[in-house]
């Protein structure tokens, strides 16, 4: 896992290595930059595959080509084996992805199977790339004909005010504009024989997506909150890898991490837990915002335990599994029990396709603010793809009835029946944070203040004195007015 930053159009080294500055809690271990006719490509890497050999950029054997990637790339064995007339001179999977687009061009990012963000240069043409779901971050400026892009907010500033988000599942190649490669199913019309048919398909997805997702040549844990989600992925990662390190985080004996001992005390993991209390959410909270670049009151909500029990993996892996995804793609949120189940489908299609800068921006930044990879099994395409086939009723049977229930059908043999009957609850709710920040900002901010200051940023729709005083430390690092548009908002009904 690393951070990206370039221009093309311009050699410009002093400005990319700024950009790179920006982003070394990415990637403490290395840096290069790569120039040539009228390109920067630079890179910070956080050391996970081929750690002596794999620094990036990497240049093409025939010396005219060269990629900086940011992400796992779980094919690229396979895509290895397959180009057999290329020198490797490293194990790296970025090695493969740069192979592979000096035969395929623009094809490449389709042919892909991972999370990414990509630039790559062969012969004056230069391609980006964003993985199907945008689990990797990318920003980028188009100003006179130059190109400017960085993995976050705060390295591109460097370069331009004019920050725009690159749309998952979608490529470019500089002179020619955007073409996507991948969508976001919307139809669910997929025949399913019975529900144990649907539950064995799931299970066996899963399990293959948990396994692909062990490759690493460093230490690699689970982020275990004792809820649905993160115990099938450690339940799954532990009968693969074995003696696996499991982290929690909370609040003095919140639900999670109750929860998390009793099933880290199940499945035999060597389980790390970290209790913090409301000083340290106040105290930490500048540093949450400003990695996390939002200032969306829900996200941060669950950004905080994130931002913490990321801060505690790190002491002992480079790497986690998570469990983000599993309620878009299996109903699993309590506000879509409330809605027609008409609407279901469409509105799981909807917030699979926001992921990209609502969790997966959470996930990604927290992890990457302490140097920690982030994988995340549930958004495996061919999970997401057969997940969002399903229909309705294998994911909420009845109005009321408790959520996601064909995962927990599948998983109920493999993980503790007290953790598939408990119910879903927000990880700020289980952590005990939810209501930190907000009670703070009740006390600091008053109403006359919260009334004046709105009036001020009609565009910003500040909803509550916790957004403003979000909004207020978030200005502090990021005052131009640019940004806003590059903002993911959670939706009323979601709050």
């Amino acid at each position: 896992m690393c951070g990206i930053a370039g221009v093309v159009g311009n050699e410009d080294t002093i400005l990319v290595t700024k950009m790179l500055d920006a982003l070394r809690h990415r990637g403490p271990d290395d840096i290069g930059i790569f120039t040539d006719k009228g390109i920067t490509l630079g890179h910070t890497r956080l050391s996970i595959i081929d750690v002596e050999r794999g620094r990036q950029p990497i240049i093409g054997d025939r010396g005219n080509s060269c990629i900086v990637l940011n992400g796992e790339i779980y094919n690229y064995k396979e895509i290895a084996r397959r180009l057999r007339g290329h020198i490797f001179y490293t194990s790296s999977d970025s090695e493969a992805a740069l192979h592979l687009f000096e035969e395929e061009g623009a094809r490449t990012p389709a042919m892909l199977d991972g999370m990414f963000a990509l630039a790559a240069y062969r012969d004056g043409t230069v391609l980006l790339a964003r993985d199907p779901l945008g689990i990797k971050p990318l920003y980028y400026s188009l100003e006179d004909g130059v190109l400017y892009f960085a993995s976050e907010m705060k390295a591109l500033l460097y370069a331009t005010d004019d920050v725009r988000v690159f749309p998952p599942g979608m490529y470019y190649v500089h002179g020619k504009g955007f073409r996507r490669f991948w969508s976001v199913p919307e139809s669910h019309e997929r025949e399913i024989i019975d529900a144990s048919t649907a539950a064995k398909c799931v299970r066996e997805l899963l399990h293959t997506a948990v396994n692909k997702r062990l490759m690493s040549d460093v230490p690699l844990g689970t982020f275990l909150s004792g809820g649905l989600d993160s115990t099938i992925v450690t339940a799954l990662a532990n009968s693969e890898a074995h003696e696996i390190r499991s982290f929690s985080t909370g609040m003095a004996e919140s639900r999670d991490i109750r929860a998390a001992r009793v099933v880290s005390e199940h499945l035999g993991t060597e389980h790390h837990e970290l209790v913090f209390d409301e000083e340290d959410v106040i105290h930490h909270i500048s540093r949450v915002v400003r990695h996390l670049e939002s200032f969306d009151a829900a996200l941060v909500r669950s950004a905080i335990p994130t931002y913490f029990v990321s801060q505690l993996a790190r002491r002992y892996v480079k790497v986690v599994l998570m469990g983000e995804g599993a309620d878009e793609l299996f109903a699993g949120y309590r506000y879509l029990k409330g809605i027609p189940r008409a609407r279901i489908h469409p509105e799981l299609v909807r917030i699979t396709s926001e992921l990209h800068y609502l969790n997966l921006q959470r996930a990604d930044r927290m992890t990457m603010a302490h140097a920690l990879e982030g994988r995340v099994p549930f958004l495996d395409i061919k999970v997401v793809e057969y997940a969002l086939g399903l229909p309705v009723f294998l994911k909420v049977r009845k109005p009321g009835q408790i959520e996601k229930w064909i995962l927990r059908m599948a998983f109920d043999q493999i993980v503790p029946r007290f953790v598939t009957s408990r119910t879903k609850m927000k990880f700020a709710q289980g952590t005990g944070s939810a209501l930190v920040v907000k009670d703070y900002a009740e006390r600091e901010i008053t109403d006359a203040e919260f009334s004046r200051e709105t009036e001020k940023h009609p565009r910003v729709a500040l909803r509550t004195k916790e957004e403003l005083f979000l909004f207020r430390i978030f200005r502090e690092f990021y005052p131009q007015d640019s940004v806003l548009s590059a903002i993911g908002r959670t939706q009323p009904c979601q709050l």
